[in-house]
Parts: structure tokens; C-alpha cells; sequence
């Protein structure tokens, strides 16, 4: 672990990432892209860390490699074509399926191998593999933020290497015995709570640094398959491959209710992000669970405001390289995703819409010290003012919102 980064105990997961992303940047250890903030990170050295996969015999001895497809293991990908092994690489984002396989063309020479390892390679000589396929993966790369010696990995927060190892064990493709090694900068071997840990959380068995190899000896199970009460339904709308395995493991006899589903059960319901949220009540009945003088003093703010149609959290002050993804992960991260998000970037801005005074509060409390690239956002209610436009009929209603820091009107339209 390099001194510069320095773990609390009670830190979260967002915590550990956003201290190592400040840490690439702000030492400048970062490569392009940048800023790392939000990815896997590039960084300098990434190549003599994935030259070190040739001198592990478990390497050496695999014939089909998965890896990842972002930057720092580019040259992992070209040491696995120009080997002649099996490369195999995510889809991105899952959209179209789970994994393409690189076929590089006949008598491919290093240069035309080093574009089969790039985002172009894969577009271009690549073939899709389907669920059916009868593929046996020896050795997986994935990308990491942060990594402990324990073996016990961080991701940048949206899950699609966790992802696609589960998919990966439904299919037959991988089994406990296949390694799993991941690639990054001596300063992201850093302590890792253990109860941060998950059950869909992948380990791994080596971590490869421009420095070091370092064999973990993780005993902590990897996924064992889709998790799917953790699955919903907006999540299998973008990732169709996702029901086709849900359809297989329904026919097996498994249990493959989705999280919305089993939610539903009892009485609540998900938001488009995932975040299980209280059925709707008329508000007075909400207030009035809460007798704590802070709720009280928060339930007579959001009267003066007319809150109660349903309350707007204001974001302010975000960088303008700030991605509309990477404010989503961050409010999943945070356990703070709305039911809609406003995005005004060249702004500086975004607005969070929550059913009711309870939600709006807790993911005010989730934001608290939230901050992109060093740079505080500020987070804090909005008042909500709806009114129908004259003379524009293409456009619904007109969202005019004002926070009290400003005092002044911040007109949105939205579609």
C-alpha cells in the first residue's frame, strides 16, 4: 500500500475510490484519458504491469482470456493475441450480449494485433458469442479502482465486472478454479474494510502493479451466478441478455424473481435507478412519523415551499467535464437515486425529483460532502413552481425552480 493514500475504517466504497482517483490526479500518475475520475483508471506504467500475465504459469498455461476493454489493459490484450490465445471481451455495457471474440485477421502482424486490442479492434474483428456458446474461460482480467492484498476489489461503482464473472458462472463458462487477475497502480493496493464486501463482489487471485505481483490467497467465495433479487426491471431493459438468462435458469427451476418483484411483495416499489422507495401516502401521514425537531423544522420548510406534489433536490456547482453517468453512479452509490434527474450541465446543475419529504431528505443527508474531481457540490432543496406555458405548446409544462442560496429563478423545459 503506497503512504499517500490512506484508508479510514469506516470509510465506504465511494469513499476508497474517490481518494484514489484524487490520488492519480493530483500526483499525476494518470495517462489518458482523463480524469480518471468515474473509471477504471489509466495510468503511467499500465504496460509494465500487464507485462508481468506472461511470467504467471496460470497465463501461461490458458487458451481462452477474458479481459476487460478498458484502457490500462490494452496491452494485456495485445500480449494475449500476440500469444495466440483466445481473447475474449465484454461487450460494452452489455447491450448486445455478453463477450465478443477478437479474430485477428491471417498472418496479422504487431501492429494490425495492437488495433485488435483497441475499442477499433473490436469493432472490427471481432465476432459475437452467444449463451449457447461452449466456451470454458481459463483466466479473467478485469480493471479496478481500488485492491487489497486480502484479494477484495473496488470497481468504479457500476458493476459490470461483477456483472459479467455472474454471467459467466450461469452460462458454464467459468468455474471457482478459474483465476481472476486484475492490473492497476502500486498506490491502488490499499486497505479494504472486509464488511464493505458483498456476495456479488468479485475477488481476485493476483494483483499485477508496474512494481509487483502479488498472489492474494483469497478465500472469499466469487459470485456464484445472477443475484436476480438484486436485478430490476430497468436493469434488464438495458441488458437484454439478461432475460434470456432469466428464461434459462426459470426453466432449470430457480428463483428468478427480480428485485421490483419481490419488492412489490411488500408493499414498496423501485425507482427507474434501482432504489426500493415507500408507496405513495398522503404526506401529512409521512410527516408525522417523524417527531425529531430536525424533521419537524424540515417539514415546515417544504410548506412554505408546496413541496408536496412531490420535492426537487437542487445539485449545484458541478464541474463542467462532469458526465451525466457519473453523476447517476454516484447517486447510486450514495443511495440517493431520484425518480427523474434534470440534467442542466452547461449549467453547472441537476435537479432530483422524490416522491415524497422522507426520501428527499435522506438523499439530502446521502450528498452531504459529495464532491467531483476535489470540486464541493452543493446539494440542498429546491422550491418547485409549476405552471403551463403560453404560446409553447411543445413542451409540457414549464419547471421553474429557485434554491435559496441564489434567489434567483432557474427555468428548465422539460420534454
Amino acid at each position: 500500500m503506497e503512504p499517500g493514500i490512506r484508508v479510514e475504517p469506516a470509510c465506504s466504497k465511494w469513499d476508497i475510490r474517490q481518494k484514489v482517483w484524487d490520488h492519480i490526479e493530483n500526483n499525476n500518475l494518470a495517462d489518458f484519458p482523463r480524469p480518471v475520475h468515474h473509471r477504471i483508471p489509466n495510468f503511467k506504467g499500465a504496460s509494465q504491469a500487464c507485462e508481468k500475465l506472461s511470467s504467471l504459469k496460470e497465463y501461461q498455461a490458458a487458451k481462452i482470456v477474458k479481459i476487460n476493454p478498458d484502457t490500462p489493459q490494452k496491452s494485456a490484450r495485445f500480449l494475449t493475441l500476440e500469444a495466440h490465445k483466445t481473447l475474449l471481451v465484454p461487450t460494452p455495457r452489455l447491450r448486445t450480449g455478453l463477450f465478443n471474440k477478437i479474430t485477428p485477421p491471417s498472418g496479422a502482424n504487431k501492429e494490425v494485433l495492437r488495433i485488435c486490442s483497441t475499442s477499433q479492434g473490436v469493432r472490427d474483428y471481432s465476432v459475437p458469442m452467444g449463451l449457447d456458446a461452449k466456451v470454458q474461460v481459463d483466466l479473467v482480467v478485469v480493471g479496478s479502482v481500488a485492491v487489497s492484498v486480502e484479494g477484495w476489489r473496488i470497481g468504479k461503482g457500476e458493476g459490470f465486472a461483477d456483472m459479467e464473472y455472474a454471467m459467466m458462472v450461469s452460462m458454464g463458462a467459468v468455474t471457482e478454479h478459474t483465476v481472476v487477475v486484475t492490473v492497476v497502480h502500486d498506490c491502488q493496493v490499499v486497505d479494504i474494510p472486509e464488511e464493505l464486501l458483498e456476495d456479488h463482489d468479485l475477488t481476485v487471485d493476483f494483483i499485477l502493479t508496474p512494481t509487483r505481483i502479488i498472489k492474494t490467497d483469497c478465500k472469499r467465495a466469487k459470485p456464484q451466478g445472477i443475484i436476480w433479487s438484486m436485478i430490476t426491471r430497468e436493469m434488464m431493459a438495458k441488458i437484454p441478455i439478461l432475460r434470456n438468462l432469466q428464461d434459462r435458469e426459470r426453466k432449470a427451476g430457480r428463483d428468478v424473481s427480480l428485485k421490483d418483484e419481490n419488492a412489490s411483495e411488500k408493499g414498496t416499489r423501485q425507482s427507474p435507478f434501482g432504489v426500493t422507495e415507500k408507496e405513495v401516502r398522503p404526506c401529512g401521514s409521512v410527516l408525522s412519523e417523524h417527531k425529531h425537531p430536525a424533521d419537524l423544522q424540515l417539514h415546515t420548510k417544504l410548506e412554505t415551499c408546496n413541496l408536496y406534489d412531490g420535492v426537487t433536490v437542487y445539485i449545484g456547482n458541478i464541474p463542467s467535464s462532469t458526465r451525466v453517468s457519473e453523476l447517476k453512479s454516484m447517486l447510486r452509490e450514495r443511495g440517493a437515486a431520484p425518480l427523474r434527474l434534470t440534467w442542466q450541465g452547461a449549467q453547472h446543475r441537476a435537479f432530483l425529483d422524490y416522491k415524497d419529504v422522507v426520501q428527499a431528505k435522506q438523499a439530502v443527508s446521502s450528498l452531504e460532502g459529495i464532491s467531483i474531481n476535489g470540486i464541493s457540490l452543493l446539494v440542498e432543496l429546491a422550491r418547485t413552481q409549476r405552471h403551463k406555458t403560453n404560446g409553447n405548446q411543445g413542451f409540457g409544462k414549464k419547471i421553474v425552480r429557485e434554491t435559496k442560496s441564489s434567489n434567483v429563478l432557474q427555468p428548465h423545459i422539460l420534454t
